[in-house]
């Protein structure tokens, strides 16, 4: 799987190495960040939705604590992967970690730009599964609410943003080698969505874990080159202008046939409309 603190912290980016599923964050106290293989330079003016996980406590300061990903879907709601945020990554519940925060309007992780804000909450869905990576998601709720300009939305079931061939980008801060290089600056990378039979064929189960159609999408190259990576967990996969998934788990980054895994963004909306609707069941009842 991909590698944590690089994908899905799919195994943490001190795993990154290893061809298994990992996901793609990094588990140790160190700097998770990832930047996505065969990408470019991008400003975060052009994507102003995806932040950056910080925590210098837990991770230190040479890259301003950057751990993961995540991608602004509201103006104080934050998405990002479950695993992101699990012990095995943060050394504690989110909420034990003190100075958790999201990096916003910043490119250069070590510029002055931008925001940090402090994070209220941490909500993990409890339907998360780490052995095989469904439900890789996670909500984290701001402080401060961010510019309206600053959110992007996501696509629901059914969108033709999810047909196989569509253009996308993805976006991180990981490693852009595979190799461990991390970069400062904010990274993207064009891939395409690629069908649900050619993943479920990369990733059978077994070591290189199991494509799961349902909460899953595939997306990258077929020949390889361009993917994300350590350190890019819970970065956003946008076509179309919308938000259609969250870097999740892989093995190995940019390899030709085994393409990068992430959470399917209309699992996460029928998901999050169902704890809406149970929230107001709860409240009126």
């Amino acid at each position: 799987m991909r590698r944590p603190f690089a994908r899905a912290l799919a195994r943490p980016l001190v795993m990154a190495a290893v061809a298994t599923a990992v996901p793609l964050a990094t588990a140790a106290p160190a700097a998770a960040d990832s930047v996505v293989v065969g990408g470019f330079p991008v400003d975060v003016s052009d994507s102003p939705w995806t932040v950056a996980l910080s925590s210098r406590d837990r991770f230190g300061g040479t890259r301003a604590g950057q751990f993961c990903v995540g991608v602004a879907v509201g103006r104080t709601t934050v998405l990002t992967a479950a695993h992101c945020l699990s012990e095995g990554v943060l050394g504690s519940a989110p909420e034990q970690v003190r100075d958790f925060k999201v990096i916003t309007g910043r490119s250069d992780l070590l510029s002055g730009s931008g925001h940090e804000i402090p994070v209220r909450g941490a909500w993990v869905n409890p339907d998360y599964d780490e052995d095989s990576n469904s439900g890789d998601f996670a909500v984290v709720s701001l402080s401060q609410a961010l510019p309206a300009s600053a959110v992007i939305g996501m696509a629901g079931p059914g969108d033709p943003a999810y047909v196989p061939g569509t253009p996308a980008l993805v976006y991180g801060w990981g490693d852009v080698t595979g190799a461990g290089d991390y970069p400062r600056g904010l990274r993207a990378a064009r891939v395409h969505v690629l069908p649900d039979a050619l993943c479920s064929q990369a990733y059978p189960g077994g070591g290189d874990g199991r494509y799961m159609a349902g909460s899953m999408l595939c997306a990258g190259e077929r020949t390889g080159g361009r993917d994300a990576c350590q350190g890019d967990s819970g970065g956003p996969l946008v076509a179309q202008g919308k938000l259609i998934g969250l870097v999740s788990w892989g093995n190995g980054c940019g390899r030709a046939g085994s393409p990068g895994v992430y959470t399917r963004v209309s699992e996460i909306v029928r998901a999050m409309g169902s704890r809406a609707g149970a929230q107001e069941s709860a409240a009126g009842g």
